[in-house]
């Protein structure tokens, strides 16, 4: 194997599993009352999402979205078992990323000091930005599994 290959087939090993472990974390994460609590204005200004505390507390959603997103992980992982349960998962990483961007449009969140757009502040702004990469990870798990899953 040359060395461009060798490079590939690493990276392609370190976005899946990095991928993996990331969306884990976070999953791990939301069963604390501190992940709980810092999720709550992002999905109580979401359109998309708000009606959740209707049904759900606080803390009850969150736990729930850390068992979809455990599940999720695990699914990815699952590739050198079954393309199709790590192309599934990849697929639901890739609407799980794009919910939360839609986050950045739905919370306030706009540096006021600094002019406005583009100017982002920590939360939800700069906190959000990283899963566009995140979704496009999960966009190349999905295309990368998908043929071996049909």
């Amino acid at each position: 194997m040359d060395q461009s290959r060798a490079v590939q087939v690493a990276a392609a090993y370190l976005l899946r599993y990095g991928l993996v472990l990331v969306i884990a974390w976070i999953g791990f994460m939301k069963f604390t009352a501190y992940e709980a609590a810092g999720i709550q204005p992002l999905v109580a200004n979401s359109p998309l999402m708000s009606w959740v505390y209707a049904i759900f507390s606080e803390r009850a959603f969150s736990a729930l979205l850390g068992v979809v997103e455990i599940a999720i992980a695990a699914m990815i992982a699952l590739r050198s078992v079954s393309a199709k349960v790590s192309a599934i998962g990849s697929g639901l990483a890739a609407v799980m990323f794009l919910t939360t961007l839609t986050f950045l449009f739905s919370t306030p969140g706009w540096e006021p000091s600094l002019g406005g757009f583009p100017a982002l502040s920590a939360m939800p702004g700069q906190f959000l930005l990283k899963d566009i990469v995140l979704l496009a990870a999960a966009l190349w798990s999905l295309g990368e599994a998908l043929p071996e899953a049909r």
